[in-house]
């Protein structure tokens, strides 16, 4: 599958079946070629800087504004109450999530959103959602657009296919894909499919900066990948139907046309996806465990400075070669949010309990950190140069806020795993106060 190349680029293109239909040298002519709509998508307010400001133009056989009222509709386990249960400050850990049967229930992309945790308000432009999606069947005639912010998708079993307003994108797992604010999309799987969606409302995402790393490093701009334009000028008699998700409910109207009728278009504001095998990871290579930042692929900033809505982070396999260290991930309590997923393989922190297509959520401020076995292991282990978390791919969505975890997430999945704090019971005190300090244990011995 064609696609073009770049992160946040100004790109432009048409399908190969109409040459020309992109206008030269304006955006909205008076008469546009193919007798074509032009129809203005806006990411950001018209006055933003240059470097945030994102737009699109597109051209299409007819604008999304033709369409009947929309009307309230069932949200299923999609939810913004974020007082549904009292909050509940322990370590959280969920098995993997259930998939429903085909053969018991067709379930599609839209019908298949949970709501896990989450926090702020879509109505002030200010918060984040971390959804499941655990589906069967693809949409048919029917489309999904998020009104209330952007969606970073993370494929855990089975392929999705994505069409757009812009084209189609082929999205596996250990692949993500980002689908902004506004954009319709609709999914076709290809089996029993799952996998964790980051929601962010009022920001949207953007490379970290890289400051002393330099120029290069972590997620290149140049392996991020954007559809090329693709239309179908579809009549659908029956009805197409159109899902909007709006100030946290979800809103369905008709229309007798298929939306994806875009034949050409151009801009910088548009739906875009990445391989995570090609993460150029950076690591310690002297002594010590370096904070998780530095694995961030995205990450949506507030308007405080180095604080985030919400950063993406993935924890790949890589070298481990810090001397005098323990290796694994340290004991911890954060100023933050941190909500894990599993793509594959095993978490080198907890090689047992969590699973992929599972999750675990440690809350502001809430303890965490290696289980027994790995603090027992890496405390006597011979450090030699070795491969960490190969054929793994853990991730984490970050976030300042304090997240409250839904009733689905909480009681209705069944799913919570309410044994996880006994990983840590075992913990024993190795307190000695006759311990007197060696050449090789002081500071600067490295």
């Amino acid at each position: 599958m064609h696609l073009q190349i770049g992160f946040g680029n100004e790109f432009a293109s048409e399908d190969p079946r109409c040459p020309g239909s992109l206008p030269e040298g304006q955006n909205n002519p008076q008469v546009c070629p193919y007798g074509l709509y032009a129809e203005q998508l806006s990411g950001s307010a018209f006055t933003c800087p240059r470097s945030t400001n994102k737009r699109s133009w597109l051209y299409r056989i007819l604008p999304s504004v033709r369409h009947k009222p929309f009307t309230p509709m069932s949200c299923g386990d999609l939810t913004e109450n974020w007082n549904e249960v009292e909050p509940d400050p322990n370590q959280l850990r969920w098995k993997p999530f259930n998939i429903p049967k085909s053969s018991e229930k067709k379930v599609d992309f839209i019908s298949g959103l949970h709501t896990v945790c989450g926090a702020g308000d879509s109505k002030s432009r200010n918060g984040i959602a971390i959804h499941m999606y655990t589906c069967n069947t693809s949409m048919i005639d029917k489309c999904f657009q998020n009104a209330d912010g952007d969606f970073l998708i993370v494929p855990q079993q089975g392929e999705i296919l994505i069409t757009t307003e812009f084209g189609k994108m082929m999205v596996e797992p250990n692949e993500i894909c980002v689908i902004q604010q506004g954009m319709r999309f609709s999914v076709d799987v290809f089996g029993e499919t799952r996998g964790y969606i980051l929601e962010v409302f009022g920001a949207h995402f953007e490379l970290p900066d890289l400051g002393p790393i330099g120029a290069n490093g972590l997620a290149n701009p140049r392996d991020f990948q954007t559809p090329v334009a693709w239309y179908e000028d579809r009549t659908v008699a029956t009805g197409y139907t159109i899902v909007n998700k709006y100030q946290g409910k979800l809103f369905s109207c008709q229309q007798d046309f298929s939306p994806f009728n875009v034949v050409a278009w151009h801009g910088n504001y548009t739906p875009y996806k990445y391989n995570l095998e090609n993460f150029m990871v950076i690591n310690c290579v002297a002594f010590d465990h370096a904070d998780p930042s530095i694995f961030t692929v995205l990450t949506a900033k507030s308007t405080r400075p180095g604080v985030a809505i919400a950063d993406f982070v993935i924890f790949p396999p890589r070298w481990g070669v810090a001397d005098h260290t323990f290796r694994p991930p340290y004991y911890h309590r954060n100023c933050m949010s941190e909500f894990m997923g599993l793509i594959k393989g095993h978490y080198e922190a907890k090689e047992e309990g969590f699973q992929p297509g599972g999750a675990s959520l440690h809350s502001i401020m809430t303890p965490h950190g290696p289980d027994v076995d790995c603090f027992e292991k890496n405390s006597t282990a011979v450090l030699k140069p070795e491969r960490v978390a190969e054929g793994t791919m853990a991730f984490m969505f970050e976030s300042s806020f304090s997240m409250a975890v839904t009733k689905w997430g909480l009681d209705t999945c069944h799913r919570l795993d309410k044994s996880y704090y006994k990983c840590w019971e075992a913990l024993k005190n190795h307190f000695n106060p006759n311990w007197k300090p060696s050449s090789k244990n002081r500071v600067g011995n490295h």
